[in-house]
Order: C-alpha cells, then structure tokens, then sequence
C-alpha cells in the first residue's frame, strides 16, 4: 500500500458513521464505486483499521475474474484469512466449514444456497461485531452477487458492516451487476459512495507522500494521472526510470481495450489519433465502417467505459488511456490515420498537429502560421507563441518557408517574441528578440521586456537605440514612451516627464493608443513619487479607461490604478479595478503573465487589508504551494500574509517549497518578510532576525518595502532585548521615507506613512520605552481600513497604556484588539493578547467575542474538551490540524483563568459555555 490517504476525508467520515451504527446494533452496508487505482481500497483498508481498533471481528474477501467458476469465492477467502476464533466458529457450520481449507465438501442435501446463508447469519451473529469487506464486486459470480443481495435485506438488528467495491468503468451496460447496483441502492439500509477523481491540489498533496519529487516533475504527474493515484504513483515510479508510459500502466490500460471487438477497437485506434476528444461525424469518416457497424462499436466502446458522450462527440474517460492506445499504434498506421483526419480537418491548430504527426512539414509549417495568427487575434497569446515557434522549428527544414507561412523569417519570430511576453514568459521574448535585426520595434519591445526583468542598464540602451531608428510616427511614439518609462526610476528621472509628454503627442498624433497608455503611466508615476497623488490617480483612470486593443497594456493600466487607490486606502474602489483587471486576464487566458499575476495578488493584499480573511485565505488556496515557476512563487509568497497571521499549520510547507527562489527580490522582500513574522509568533526572534537581514540585503536603500521589514526587525530586537542594529534598521526607514529610491519623496500613502510609525514605536520599545502617543499614532495611520495591523497596534498600545498605569484605558483597547483578532481568526495574536491579558489581570468575559470571551471554534473545541478527546481526536473530529487544536487549547485555559484541562471543562460548566 502505497502514499498516505489524501483527499477522502468526507468519504472517510461516511464510512466511519456506517461502521458506527453497526457498532450500535443497526446493521449497514455501504457500496464503494469508482474507477480503477481510484483509492477504493486504500479507503476500505483505513475503515479496516478503524474496525479493528474498535474490536470488531474484520473478514476481507477477494472476487476473481475467472466468471462464475468458483462460487463464494470472496467468501472462502474472507473466512481462510479471519482470526483463528472466526475460523473455528465457521468450522462448526458444516456448510461454511467446507469453504475452509483441509475440509471434505459434504455431499448435496437440497436447499444448499439457503442453508449456507442461513449458517452464514449465524457465524455473524455469533462473532458480531463484523466488519465483512466483499473487494472487486465487478468480478464477482452470481452467488455472491446473491448473498451480497441477501446480506443486504437480512441483517438488521445485527452488529454487521457490509462493505462491497467495484469498478464503474468495468461496469458496460449489460453487466450482470448493473441491476444488483440498482436494486441495493434503494434500501434505506445501503450507502453508495463513488470515488471521483482528487483535484491538483489533492494529488499534489498524494504525491508528495511517495517521496522527493521537484516541482517541474510534480505538475507532469498531477496532469498526466488526471485525479488518479494509482496512475500517480506508477508515474512517479516511472520519472526516475526515464520512462513516459510505464510498462505495468500501460498493460493495465490496453488490458480493456483488447477486450472490444474488431470494429471497436478500430474505431479507439482512430479517436486515440484525433486526442482526448473527437465528433462524431468526424470520426465515422476516419474509422471508414459503415454506419450501422460505427454506431454499434461506439455503443460498445461507451458502455465499457473507455469513451463517454460529450457534446456531440466522444472523449476519452481518462487522458492516460488516449496515450496508451496512441502509443500502441504502428508507425504507418499513425500516419495513415493523421493524414486522413488533416483530410478532413479545416481548424489551423488541428490541421498542423496532423501534418506534423503525419510528417508533412510543409503543411505543418503553414499551418501552424496561420494558426499562431488566429490565436494572436482571439487574445490567445500562450498559443499564438506556441503555434509561431513551431513554424519557425521547421523553417530550415521546408523549400519557400516564406510562401507557406506568408511572411518573413524576421516578421515571425518577432510575432513569437511579443506573444511569449504577453503570455508572461519575458525571458523567452527577450532571448528571441536578442537573436533578431535590430530595428526600432526589436529595441523598443526589447526594452519594454527588460524593464519587467529589473535590467535597467540593458533597458535604457535598447530604448535609446530604439529611439534613434524609429522610421514611422506610430514607433516613434512607443519607443518614446518606453524610453521615458526606463528611466523614471534611474538618476536621469527628472528627464521622464518630458519624454512622456513628447510621447503622448506623437501617440494622439498617430493614433498610437498603447504609447499613449503607456506614456499616461509613465506620467502617473512620476506624478505619485513627487507626491501629488490625485494626479497620479486622475493619469492611471485615463489610461486604465483607455482599452487599447493591446491586452498587456490594459491589464498594466488597470494595475496601476487598482495599486494607486490601494495605497491611497481606497480599497472599495481598489477592489472594483482590481476585479475588472482579474477578469480580462482571465477571458485572454493572461492569469499567468506579469500583469495578470500582479493583479491577482494585489487582489488578495485588497482583502487583506481590509479584514475580509475568509475571501483572502479562499484566494490564497488558488496559489499553490507546490511552485515550479517565479510567478506560482511569487504568488505563492502573498499566501504566507493570512497564513502566517491565522497561524494555519501549511506554513512551512509552503516556505520549504518558496526557498529555492529567495533569490529573486520580490519572492525574498515577501517571503522571508513573512518567516520573520512566523518566526516571532513561535517564540524565535534570533531566526526571524537573520530572515529580517536577509530581506534588507534585497532592497534597495530607498525602496517602501524596507519600512515593513525594518518595522519586523525592530520587534525581533525588542524581543531579543538587543539594541545592536536598530539605528541602522531605523534609518533605513526614515531614508525612505525623505528620500525614496531615486532621493526625492512626495508625501507616502497610509500605509506607507503607518509603517513607518511603527518602526519608529518598535525602535522606542527597542530601548526600553513604551510612548503611549507614539503608539496611538501608530493605531491611528493603521485605522485607514487595515483590520489586522491596527489590531496589532492596539495590543502594542494597551501594553503602553497599561505600564503607563492607564489600566482602564488599556483593558479598552485590548478588548478593541481581541475583538478584531478573533473575527479574524488571527489565532497567534489572539495567543499573544491572551498572555498579555493573564499577565494584566484584565477581565476576560464578554466583549462581543463568544461566551466567556472563547471564539466559536475555541468553544468547539471546548466542548470537545469536556468530552475527555486528546488533541489527536479533536483534530480528526474537526478535520484541522493538531497543533492548531493545541493553540486553541492554550487560548482556552488563559480566557478560563485555569492550568489544566480538566479545570477547563468545570469552569466550562460553571458558567454554562456549553
């Protein structure tokens, strides 16, 4: 048994209740379906355990596929391998003796069926409690498909769990199981459950309990098993051989396919050809049998389970069995099959994969052109770039490549470039354009890309050199624009303005509205560095109002305005373009370019902010902590803020995968940001230091980021009562804030100008000093909208007030500060506000915050407490993790002003919390 149990938690639980209410004297039975290596019997074998933990008598049998050859065949297995006392007490029922080995069948006396159910009803009733698992009822004969039947209606006040598996992709439609399925499935004593397939997060989750495997490798095997873990776990056995279809997978596949008749399998040879989907004219015309024969093969093929209707075709049950028939084709008849379906094919895409798989390059080349050109139009850029580059792999290899593809070389791979951008690969643009003649468009986009890869030196030089060879007004205008954007954050930035402006004339001039976009920003930018920030805002509106046509440019513009209003505390409004951003990133299919990306974080940081954390942590679930590429890490990075501050046990699983990219600067600045605050909520000040420094060392002197790292640092030092670095921490802060990262600074947002505060109250605390009115301007700038961090601020402050000896006034504040953390589900600042509060003497009950002060889930937790469950159990019970139940716990006992458990659980019922 392979990997660890994942993804089947309310399944689990399903099962749990049957077995449970057998354990109570109702007998059940429960049918697991699904396909196979779906996990039916890891899930049975976990319900096995629980049995046998339970002290019930545990009989496993196994069905056969050798027909009706072999009655009860399950049923002498279950009893050969019982404990030896089931053993002895079937030995007494001489029927149900002769089902064991070494003892002589005794001659037929009539009635034989019923008198071995009927001993049968004995055995159980003598043993109970049973558990009796029936595995592979697909396979099984017609007597036990009988005595399944018989169980089901006659255990009733017994102490039996029947448990029964089967195959629903073995299940064709004339299969003699199908109407005992039906029949059962209406007794109110029977639970049906099918296993569907896990999703990506799930079997992400499932592989990585079968050992080492890095990100890359781990996305081929969650799409390729497609939610199955036995095809998982075969493909991650095969990576480390090298293999693409392992041996035993692709046996097991076939194994159904060779079972169809002549015509059948003719006709899935074909579908295989045609991908995971195929219509149904279409492939009657590839299959070439007359109509009555194709139809019957299809009925077939469906009913096995090996197509499915969809639409107004068929597509395979599972992409791993379209490969495997693929793969079993013979060379000719590969190309015979493709050449037919680009035959009849009239869609570009289709039509050069067939040519291609055909080995007609020239076909494929044209193709794939003309291909790349529709998707350019239909604002599909990650396969315009695809369909581009693999007509420029076979240029070389076709005569008048020019002709077929109906433009040069050059114009090509240019195309490719643009589109690897837009689709957010800017590595690969810059790399193609490097390779191109060097003309104004090369240079400007060369620029533009280079920008987005902090290679300001390289950036500046390709746009000048862009500037220089413009030929035409429109490129002058975009040069112009992306020349001014490469230097507004260089020491020639007071040049910016003048160049935007110069742009947006030549722009409006030509009609150029993606440089007059770009050129807006350009101006927006400048506009919020120098302080005027209804400017700035004013600029970034008409430029996000602009809708160029150029989909890059309008989720930049759209950025930029959500960012502006964000951090002007807008967040109402921030969350409105935020929105709009996200879904024309998503109708384009641009989640994952540099835009799309920005937008979906700054969307989370918007929820964030603004104490919604339920739609934060729901957010934060799309990004995977499995990450392979720098945008999934960067993504990846922003969940640690509520998973950091809910103190959610995924943390550090998702910081192990975040490390290999702590050299990017963005990544590093969130990521270690946030370790440095994990680290302090575990009581590591020391670690969250060197993360802290680590962070620093990324950022430029000047940059906004350092005033929420340094505030960090500063707490971490406090903490550690060491005031060795917290000048140096504080004047970080203070630089950026007179000075910004190019030496001049307008007036900073809210939050900006409250981070800044708070470094400079950590650094008094550094010291030793608790300034009330320090404090209370730091509650004040936080208070804009930021839920979280002006709670934190109140805790800060009520600790200030309190050793200032304003008691009253600080109990205030905390119960301010409970309040929010627990609406929240801050859980270690909830941890922190209790300590401070046993510590204070402060009283604890009410406040608005659940009876006696306890969240709802701490007075889940309580009762569950009361009930005598260890940490263990209450984690099972509630599907959470165990050391969140010990936080919950703590908190607990500090609201309840008690040191044990079972203090808990009296004070619990002194007060009537439960």
């Amino acid at each position: 048994m392979k990997g660890l149990l994942v993804g089947r938690a309310a399944e689990l639980a399903r099962l749990a209740r049957v077995l449970e209410s057998a354990a109570l004297g109702t007998a059940e039975v429960a049918l697991v379906g699904g396909d196979a290596g779906i996990g039916k019997t890891r899930l049975v074998s976990e319900l096995v355990a629980e049995a046998g933990s339970r002290g019930f008598n545990v009989l496993v049998g196994q069905c056969a596929e050798l027909g009706d050859t072999l009655p009860y065949l399950p049923l002498a297995d279950a009893l050969r391998g019982a404990e030896p006392a089931v053993r002895e007490a079937a030995a007494a029922h001489p029927l149900l003796g002769q089902l064991l080995p070494g003892v002589e069948s005794a001659p037929p006396a009539g009635l034989t069926q019923q008198r071995l159910f009927g001993s049968l009803l004995g055995l159980l009733a003598e043993v109970q409690p049973v558990l009796f698992v029936i595995e592979d009822l697909h396979w099984a004969d017609r007597s036990t498909r009988d005595l399944l039947v018989f169980l089901s209606r006659m255990v009733q006040s017994e102490r039996v769990c029947v448990v029964g598996t089967y195959r629903t992709d073995d299940l064709h439609r004339r299969h003699p199981l199908r109407p005992v399925l039906a029949e059962l499935k209406r007794l109110p004593s029977v639970t049906h459950l099918e296993l569907g397939p896990l999703d990506s997060g799930e079997m992400s989750d499932y592989v990585a309990t079968l050992g080492d495997v890095d990100a890359q490798e781990l996305g081929v095997i969650v799409t390729r098993a497609g939610g199955n873990p036995f095809y998982a776990e075969e493909l991650f056995a095969a990576v480390a051989e090298g293999d693409t279809l392992p041996d035993g997978l692709a046996s097991l596949l076939m194994s159904r396919v060779e079972v169809l008749s002549e015509p059948g399998q003719r006709v899935l040879r074909a579908a295989a050809v045609a991908g995971r989907r195929v219509e149904d004219e279409l492939l009657r015309e590839v299959s070439g049998l007359p109509l009555a024969d194709f139809e019957e093969a299809v009925r077939e093929i469906v009913s096995r389970g090996l197509l499915r209707v969809d639409g107004y075709g068929y597509a395979f049950r599972h992409a791993l069995l379209q490969e495997a028939a693929y793969t079993d084709l013979l060379p000719g008849e590969r190309s015979r099959l493709h050449a037919d379906f680009a035959r009849l094919l009239t869609s570009p895409a289709e039509l050069a994969h067939h040519h291609l798989a055909g080995h007609d390059l020239a076909g494929a080349l044209a193709a794939s052109a003309k291909a790349g050109r529709l998707a350019e139009r239909l604002g599909a850029p990650a396969e315009a770039h695809s369909h581009y580059d693999r007509a420029l792999s076979l240029w070389d290899r076709v005569p008048d490549a020019a002709e077929l593809a109906g433009e040069e070389r050059a114009t090509l791979a240019f195309r490719s470039a643009v589109m690897a951008a837009d689709s957010g690969d800017n590595h690969r643009a810059v790399q193609q354009l490097r390779a191109l003649p060097p003309t104004s468009e090369v240079n400007e986009r060369l620029a533009y890309y280079l920008v987005e890869l902090d290679d300001q030196e390289g950036a500046i030089a390709a746009a000048q050199r862009a500037v220089e060879a413009a030929a035409d007004q429109p490129t002058l205008a975009r040069a112009l624009a992306t020349h001014a954007r490469t230097i507004t954050w260089s020491a020639w930035h007071a040049e910016a303005e003048d160049i935007a402006r110069r742009a947006i004339e030549t722009a409006r001039a030509a009609g150029a509205r993606d440089a007059e976009a770009g050129a807006l920003l350009t101006l927006a930018l400048h506009a919020e560095n120098e302080g005027d920030m209804t400017r700035a805002r004013s600029l970034a509106q008409t430029a996000a109002a602009a809708n160029t046509g150029h989909l890059a440019m309008d989720l930049r513009a759209r950025f930029h305005y959500a960012r502006i209003l964000y951090e002007q505390g807008l967040l109402v409004e921030a969350a409105e373009i935020a929105d709009a951003g996200i879904q024309l990133a998503v109708e384009t299919g641009l989640n994952w370019s540099t835009y799309g990306t920005d937008l979906r974080f700054l969307r989370f940081l918007i929820h964030y902010v603004a104490g919604e954390w339920d739609e934060a942590e729901a957010t934060a679930a799309g990004f995977g902590a499995r990450v392979g590429t720098l945008p999934e890490a960067v993504l990846s990075s922003f969940a640690l803020f509520v998973e950091v501050a809910r103190g959610l046990p995924a943390v550090e699983a998702r910081l192990n995968w975040l490390r290999p990219f702590w050299s990017d600067i963005l990544v590093a600045y969130m990521s270690r940001g946030m370790a440095a605050e994990h680290a302090l909520w575990c009581g590591d000040p020391a670690l969250a230091l060197e993360h802290v420094e680590a962070a620093m060392a990324t950022l430029e002197p000047g940059e906004t980021g350092t005033l929420r790292v340094a505030a960090i640092g500063l707490w971490a030092l406090a903490d550690l009562g060491q005031v060795e670095g917290a000048d140096d921490l504080l004047n970080r802060v203070r630089f950026a804030v007179e000075s910004g990262p190019v030496g001049e600074r307008g007036p900073m947002g809210p939050e900006g100008q409250a981070w800044a505060l708070r470094a400079e109250a950590e650094w008094h605390r550094v010291h030793g000093r608790l300034d009330v009115e320090l404090w209370r301007r730091v509650v004040a700038a936080f208070d804009f909208g930021f839920v979280y961090e002006a709670a934190r601020a109140r805790w800060r402050l009520a600790e200030a007030l309190l050793a200032a000896g304003a008691r009253t006034e600080a109990q205030a504040e905390w119960d301010l500060a409970r309040e929010a953390a627990g609406k929240l589900r801050a859980t270690p600042l909830e941890t922190a506000l209790s300590d401070f509060a046993r510590r204070a003497r402060f009283t604890t009950g009410g406040g608005g915050h659940g009876d006696g002060g306890l969240t709802a889930r701490e007075t889940e937790v309580l009762r569950l407490v009361a009930e005598g469950l260890t940490n263990r159990e209450i984690a099972e019970r509630l599907f959470i993790a165990q050391k969140t139940v010990s936080v919950h716990v703590s908190n607990i006992l500090g609201k309840l002003e008690v040191s044990t458990r079972t203090q808990a659980a009296a004070e619990a019922r002194t007060r009537a919390l439960l």
